[in-house]
């Protein structure tokens, strides 16, 4: 799991067989769900190396696509936050009432959570 936009939302990120799977889990900001937890699973996916991309299925009118790598921190153990990081480009898509696609794109960097050890 790495941590996403804001506080409490997160990316899950799941490989098995080298193909790859997940999720996006954020707060709402639409009229409709506000404050609520959605969890935006993606629709489409690429591994190839460390390079990472994923397009979520769209829900509320809004999807995201991101393209990275993910990185190994030197100096950081693999338990530690920020182990490993995803760094790379994310595109916010969001289609108004009237069927307008607003695209908002930015670099973003989402940190590993810290491992918990105490699990067998």
């Amino acid at each position: 799991m790495y941590s996403f936009l804001r506080e409490g939302e997160f990316v899950q990120l799941t490989v098995d067989d080298g193909k790859l799977s997940g999720y996006i889990s954020r707060f709402g900001d639409s009229d409709s769900d506000k404050g609520q937890v959605v969890d935006q699973f993606f629709e489409k996916t690429s591994l190839q190396g460390n390079h990472v991309s994923f397009t979520t299925r769209i829900i509320h009118g809004m999807w995201y696509d991101f393209s990275g790598a993910i990185i190994t921190t030197s100096g950081k153990k693999p338990p530690e936050e920020g182990y490993r990081v995803i760094k790379g480009t994310l595109i916010q898509h969001a289609t108004d009432a009237q069927g307008a696609e607003k695209a908002m794109q930015r670099q973003v960097e989402f940190k590993s959570f810290p491992a918990d050890l105490s699990k067998p």
